[in-house]
């Protein structure tokens, strides 16, 4: 095993060891044997195991997985190292699907909670390729998605005029990105999206290899640009807003995890890229996460509050490194 195999396995043991054991109340880590689902014991360490911390950890894990996947899908797709959810207007627009209904009072049920995202992902992500020709230029696909993006914060912002004090406090938390009361019925509301996209997101892969190539290399190899561009559009759209849907826009993973799996993995390629991504997307999310329930405690404060913080000087950082790589080096 890889030094960066055994780093990124040890921070995700130890994450998912502190979410599973610190709180109130706290618990030994030789009793999850017997608290886990299935397990000896009952009571309350068995609820707070089973029923709040568990499915929080899985929801962590997968958001950041999805996140980190999607933020590789768009760097490559528009070969910009900063085309991000929360830059092409995908995020904003799944945001806006989700609390729209619920300022306007809306009644749904919690199946229609990721559809509203997925079209409001699909809205806003189709505006931005749409409005910059299909990605031709990489800058006009940044500059036009903050643009749409910018949009939708605004629409978002007349909604929070709209809401009342109960529901703006609500809103609020979820704009940021927050894992705080989040259950089974969160999870099962989120994990048969992400199992029909995973085939999706494997099958893509190559193509973004291809697409990292430019535009006239891709042509030449057969592949029909804008078609690929739409169809990794759909694959990042796809993992984005059910998550959205549950946790809220979650900001810097996306840009965070590829960037980590390129510094710390050079010399591999997108195919390869992929997988490290999942796993740093997982590890920055559920850091995050134990960051938001422990360091204020017993006031819980929203995840996307973390990986901002964490996220604005790595990011700055990892820019600074990526204008010093040698030409021909990884972007």
């Amino acid at each position: 095993m890889t030094r960066t195999a055994l780093l990124a396995t040890g921070l995700l043991a130890a994450a998912a060891l502190c979410a599973l054991c610190l709180g109130t109340p706290n618990i030994a880590p030789s009793r999850l044997t017997v608290l886990a689902p299935g397990g000896a014991a009952d009571g309350l360490e068995a609820v707070v195991v089973r029923d709040v911390r568990l499915p929080r950890l899985l929801l962590a894990l997968v958001a950041g997985a999805c996140l980190g996947a999607a933020g590789l899908v768009l760097q490559e797709t528009f070969r910009n190292p900063l085309a991000v959810p929360e830059m092409l207007g995908v995020s904003s627009g799944a945001a806006l699907g989700v609390a729209a209904p619920l300022v306007l009072a809306l009644t749904l049920p919690g199946w229609a909670h990721p559809i509203l995202a997925l079209a409001g992902a699909a809205l806003g992500g189709a505006t931005t390729l749409l409005a910059a020709g299909f990605g031709r230029s990489p800058s006009a696909v940044l500059l036009t998605g903050a643009a749409v993006a910018a949009a939708l914060q605004s629409a978002l912002l007349v909604l929070m005029v709209m809401a009342d004090q109960l529901d703006l406090q609500v809103i609020f938390r979820y704009l940021m990105g927050s894992l705080s009361g989040r259950t089974w019925a969160a999870w099962r509301g989120v994990w048969p999206w992400l199992l029909a996209t995973a085939p999706l997101l494997v099958l893509c892969a190559p193509m973004l290899a291809v697409l990292r190539l430019g535009d006239e290399d891709a042509t030449a190899l057969g592949l029909r640009v804008r078609h690929a561009r739409l169809g990794a559009l759909a694959v990042a759209v796809l993992l984005i807003a059910p998550v959205v849907a549950v946790c809220g826009p979650i900001a810097w993973v996306g840009f965070l995890a590829p960037h980590l799996a390129r510094r710390l993995r050079p010399d591999a390629d997108v195919v390869r890229w992929l997988p490290w991504t999942v796993v740093w997307g997982a590890v920055i999310t559920v850091w995050a996460d134990q960051a938001a329930r422990l360091a204020l405690k017993p006031v819980e404060t929203p995840v996307g509050a973390w990986t901002a913080l964490v996220g604005v000087p790595l990011g700055v950082a990892l820019l600074r490194g990526l204008r010093t790589e040698p030409k021909g080096g990884p972007r």
